[in-house]
């Protein structure tokens, strides 16, 4: 308790002693807290700013806490961006204590309140997967691309030109999905993953998406949970079931065991990337690379029963 209190004594001695940074013509820098948004923004700046994302792959942005390191990265930022929604909830407060002196963009502000689905569990808390649903995170890509051609020291028609095209790129992507999800049969047609993070995925593109775990990883599960699973699997015939690269694949192993035990053969359709991208320089190291990757696992998984591991 007393380590927590000192880190937090620290944090806001750090932003208490901080000031705008000037840039004195030096590349504007901006952080990003999740790679699914860096490379978003990546995209929107090219060459023009120097952007960096706080979490890499395999990192769950419901847990995350940040380090001193982090600390340092966001003081020396001219422009900080995050998912909002309380995606990263832990960061919350650190986010409120920079605002007055940092450019700070968040991509749900994109979004109407109409387009965001609630989070049964917590009244006016809203799923914050919003970049699983393509035509939402077209939205937020314009929204970003604008917010970014309007900051001072940026090309505003190169920023709007580059924003504009990865947005169009988005928008193919998401009309391939539509057509390579709509080829799973109706019946089969059902996604079960580690935690809800794929409703929106799931509102999208007409798929029944279950998940062992609510829409943070924080929350718990028991066993009458994997119990329920196991007994939803059999009475669907499900084939597959996917783990995430951020998540532990613990509960779901038991889920597969539980089916087992009962005489039905369901196996791991592969690993699906959820709240993180994959390494750097692989194609799941970029997001439009993670939705390929995760609908052919999903497809192959759901229509044949087969594993798309690597």
């Amino acid at each position: 308790m007393k380590l927590k209190l000192i880190f937090f004594l620290s944090l806001i001695a750090l932003f208490s002693c901080s000031t705008p940074p000037v840039n004195n013509d030096e590349q504007i820098k901006i952080v990003c807290t999740t790679g699914i948004i860096g490379d978003m923004v990546a995209n929107i700046v090219g060459e023009a700013a120097e952007v960096k994302s706080m979490m890499g792959p395999g990192v769950d942005p419901h847990l995350y806490k940040a380090s001193q390191g982090d600390l340092r990265l966001l003081t020396n930022a001219d422009i900080i961006i995050h998912n909002g929604l309380h995606l990263e909830g832990k960061m919350g407060e650190i986010f409120n204590k920079l605002k007055n002196r940092k450019i700070i963009f968040t991509a749900a502000d994109g979004l109407q309140e109409k387009d965001l689905i609630n989070n049964s569990n917590f009244l006016g808390a809203y799923d914050p997967h919003i970049w699983f649903d393509l035509n939402l995170w077209y939205k937020a890509c314009l929204h970003l691309t604008e917010s970014l051609a309007n900051v001072e020291g940026l090309p505003k028609e190169k920023i709007m030109a580059q924003g504009q095209k990865y947005a169009a790129q988005i928008k193919e992507m998401s009309a391939w999905v539509k057509n390579e999800i709509h080829k799973i049969p109706e019946k089969q047609r059902v996604l079960i993953t580690a935690h809800d993070a794929f409703s929106y995925f799931g509102k999208a593109y007409d798929i029944e998406v279950k998940g062992l775990q609510g829409i943070s990883t924080a929350s718990e599960y028991g066993l009458k949970d994997v119990s329920d699973l196991v007994n939803f699997i059999i009475e669907r015939d499900i084939r597959a079931v996917y783990i995430e690269s951020s998540v532990s694949d613990k509960a779901l192993q038991a889920v597969i065991k539980g089916c087992e035990s009962k005489g039905h053969n369901a196996v791991i359709g592969g690993m699906l990337y959820s709240d993180a991208l994959g390494e750097n320089g692989s194609p799941e190291g970029t997001y439009l690379g993670v939705v390929r990757h995760n609908v052919n696992a999903i497809v192959e998984g759901l229509i044949k029963g087969e594993t798309n591991e690597k």
